[in-house]
């Protein structure tokens, strides 16, 4: 028998939210929070520490990425499974590359992401139907030509939220990061990447796989 796994919910639909809490709860699983808003969601994965945390890519405004970087960053035990509708291999990658322990796919059947939920609890990976070759080709196509590859979590971070609107004072309190210093990465990142204004960057983080309309 599976063992209960606690799990948390990052998706900004709260019917999606409903939806996945229902299907989790019947199956025995004990859903301690839930959130569409990632600040909020990554203060409440410190202190109710769960199991696994089930992250869409695409958050309101923000990606899921962010979410996955700061884990990795603060080296939280929680497990992350992304639950997406984006297929694209350089978003598998990176969300594996960030420390994702799964990927499904939205549309998927429900057994598969509760097949999910117990291989990590049980402490293995999951990759649903096709995310495996997804996996292969974001490999298989590597990072030569991906000016972001070279970046770290915290210039991912704020390149991320750049490129989604964010000001340096709203990038500096989720980052915890004084205005002027996220202006120095601003201005830093966008020399490295080439970038001469906002607008570029949008169009190459979209060319790249760092951002995406259909996450």
């Amino acid at each position: 028998m599976t063992q209960p796994a606690r799990v948390y919910l990052v998706d900004d639909h709260a019917m999606v939210r409903q939806g996945l809490r229902a299907l989790l709860t019947e199956a025995g699983h004990e859903v301690v929070g839930d959130s569409g808003d990632l600040t909020t969601a990554l203060a409440q994965l410190q202190q109710l520490a769960p199991d696994v945390v089930l992250v869409d890519l695409s958050v309101g405004p923000r990606s899921g990425m962010e979410l996955l970087a700061e884990l990795q960053r603060r080296r939280l035990a929680v497990r992350p499974l992304v639950l997406t509708m984006s297929a694209q291999p350089r978003h598998v990658g990176m969300a594996l590359r960030l420390g994702a322990s799964g990927y499904v796919l939205k549309g998927s059947p429900s057994e598969e992401l509760l097949q999910a939920i117990a291989a990590l609890r049980g402490g293995r990976r999951h990759l649903g139907p096709g995310v495996a070759e997804l996996a292969a080709r974001a490999l298989a196509q590597g990072d030569g030509e991906d000016p972001f590859a070279g970046l770290s979590v915290r210039e991912r971070q704020v390149v991320s939220m750049v490129v989604n609107g964010h000001s340096s004072s709203e990038i500096g309190a989720t980052l915890h990061l004084s205005p002027k210093t996220v202006d120095s990465y601003r201005s830093r990142l966008m020399a490295k990447l080439g970038a001469p204004d906002v607008t570029a960057l949008v169009k190459l983080a979209l060319r790249h796989g760092l951002i995406s309309n259909d996450a």
